[in-house]
């Protein structure tokens, strides 16, 4: 199996992530967005490039949400797990105390105030609060694209639950945000996406550098 994309510590797979977890080893932790079956893409198309979303064409890989059996695999995947849009996938994940909200410090906007994240942890619920005025800033290369600063939160919390998450992975990577996070915080990372598109995006955004402030 040829990855896409490689450098230390970091490896991008194109293809199903129902086809690959299976040929990997365990990781620390899995740490994704899966699709939410909810048109997102075709949604994001309609805006044309405003409020800071890029455009880049009508996609069909909102169209469903993933089946029991790719669950299954995700949590097959590592002991650790954060799924974000888990309300969304409520019936097919096991019943957690550990959930995880963004909230988005806005109230009766357009899209929703706060977002929810399934954790596999039996810890008590945390709120992450970061304005999505701020994540805008990150530049929106993906219609469900949750903010640098958050994904880097949610390690750092599943750390203080259990241990250091030294490697980790994302098998729904979108625009690269899991890795880049990871990247950040000195962590092993993999990233798996069908999209070649978001592929491409991914590795572009791991190879900007980052300077101390």
């Amino acid at each position: 199996m040829k990855p896409y994309y490689e450098e230390p510590g970091i490896t991008i797979y194109k293809g199903d992530c129902r086809e690959i977890l299976p040929l990997l080893p365990k990781v620390d932790l899995v740490l994704t967005d899966p699709p939410y079956g909810i048109n997102a893409d075709k949604e994001a198309s309609k805006n044309q490039g405003k409020w800071g979303w890029k455009y880049h064409g009508e996609t069909s890989w909102d169209s469903a949400r993933p089946q029991a059996s790719t669950f299954k695999l995700l949590l097959d995947s590592s002991e650790n797990a954060i799924i974000w849009g888990g309300n969304y996938f409520a019936d097919l994940l096991p019943p957690s105390m550990g959930w995880l909200a963004w909230d988005k410090g806005q109230k009766e906007f357009s899209c929703a105030d706060f977002e929810m994240a399934w954790t596999s942890f039996w810890a008590a619920s945390r709120r992450c609060f970061f304005p999505r005025s701020k994540a805008i800033q990150d530049g929106k290369e993906h219609p469900t694209q949750k903010p640098l600063e958050l994904i880097r939160w949610a390690i750092l919390w599943a750390d203080e639950r259990d241990k250091k998450n030294e490697i980790i992975i994302d098998p729904f990577m979108g625009s690269g945000t899991t890795l880049r996070a990871a990247k950040d915080l000195g962590r092993k990372a993999i990233g798996i996406d069908v999209e070649e598109k978001y592929c491409e995006i991914a590795v572009k955004r791991l190879r900007q550098e980052v300077f101390p402030l």
